[in-house]
This record gives C-alpha cells, sequence and structure tokens, in this order.
C-alpha cells in the first residue's frame, strides 16, 4: 500500500490524511486488527502524531465511526425526503450508493463486528445503526400503509428483511470494487423491477 505523505500540508489535511486511511484500514481489516503503528506507516508520520489528533486508538477509531455515520444517516436521511413515490428502495439505495462511492470502507466501518461489545465505541456505531434501522423502520411502515396493512409483525418482518437486504446489497457490492455508484442503482433497480418493486 502506498503512504500517504503528510510533509508540507495544513494540519487540517494531515488529519484527512489520517483519517482517510485509517477508515480503510479499519474499514478493510476490522478494528481488532488495525494498530496505529500500521496506520502510522502508511501515513509516513510517527505514532505520538496520530495521538496528538486523537489522543488514543479508540480516539481515532471513534473519529472513523462519526464519519462513517454521519455520512449514511445524512444521506438516507436526504433521500427520504427527497424520494418518489414508489421509489423509496431505490431512492435509499442510491444514497448509500452515493455515499460509499466517496468513502467505500464507511459501511465496513459502521457495521465491524469486530468492536468489543460494552465499549464506547460499539456504544457509538450502534447509535448510528439505530439511526439508519429507525429510518429503514419508517419506510417500510409507508410501504405497508399504502397497503393498507397495519400488522405490527408484518411491519417487524419486512423491516428485518429490508436491513438484511440492504447490508446483502452493500456488502455484494464491496466484492465487485469495479463497479461504481451509478452502475450499483442501475443493477438494482433491474432487480427490483424484476421483483416486482415490492419496496
Amino acid at each position: 500500500m502506498a503512504k500517504a505523505g503528510t510533509k508540507k500540508v495544513s494540519r487540517a489535511d494531515r488529519e484527512e490524511q489520517i483519517l482517510g486511511l485509517a477508515l480503510e484500514e479499519f474499514g478493510q481489516r476490522g478494528h481488532a486488527h488495525v494498530s496505529v503503528a500500521e496506520i502510522a506507516h502508511r501515513a509516513d508520520i510517527s505514532k505520538p502524531l496520530i495521538y496528538s489528533y486523537f489522543g488514543s486508538r479508540d480516539g481515532l477509531a471513534s473519529a472513523c465511526v462519526r464519519r462513517a455515520g454521519d455520512l449514511l444517516v445524512r444521506g438516507v436521511a436526504a433521500a427520504r425526503v427527497d424520494a418518489q413515490a414508489g421509489r423509496q428502495a431505490l431512492d435509499t439505495f442510491a444514497a448509500i450508493f452515493a455515499v460509499l462511492d466517496g468513502c467505500r470502507h464507511a459501511w465496513s466501518v459502521l457495521y465491524d463486528p469486530t468492536i468489543p461489545r460494552g465499549s464506547e465505541l460499539h456504544g457509538l456505531a450502534r447509535g448510528y445503526r439505530a439511526e439508519l434501522a429507525a429510518m429503514g423502520a419508517a419506510g417500510t411502515a409507508d410501504v405497508l400503509r399504502r397497503a393498507g396493512n397495519a400488522d405490527p409483525l408484518d411491519h417487524d418482518l419486512l423491516s428485518r428483511v429490508w436491513q438484511h437486504s440492504v447490508n446483502a446489497v452493500v456488502s455484494w457490492w464491496l466484492e465487485h470494487p469495479e463497479l461504481d455508484a451509478e452502475a450499483m442503482e442501475a443493477r438494482c433497480a433491474r432487480v427490483l423491477v424484476a421483483m416486482g418493486n415490492p419496496i
């Protein structure tokens, strides 16, 4: 992997370089398998410099989770506001793809199974995931309401199906890095049409 290089750059730019590399490392390998030393090596800087910016390894990981969570929550929230009738699912996927096209590892960072349960970092990530799940639940409730269905168990089931579907689609995309956001949106549109676009 190429080093970022940090000479003759501003503090803000250097912080962005470190954060970008850390997002990539945590996203690709998982929180449990990444050290500050490895990130410092890639950035061609010292470990103490990273600590001066982020305080600790957990501070750096928290900054990564906040960046990923903020990007995804903002993107999905905007898609819900702007979604056209009958396009809620596709517009939500498009928003997620747009975010991940600029920060491909955001999803993996936020849904990293190696983050220790019970830690502050796990609570932070779980909070963002809960926001995304709540928006998904609101969307599936709208779908059932338009169909005249008020059964709470149906809503619970459809919400679960939607959440797992989004995770499966994003995971599949990460396995096909040659596809950009536009290509994924078109592919999902075809699949949703084939399925009868239930959501």
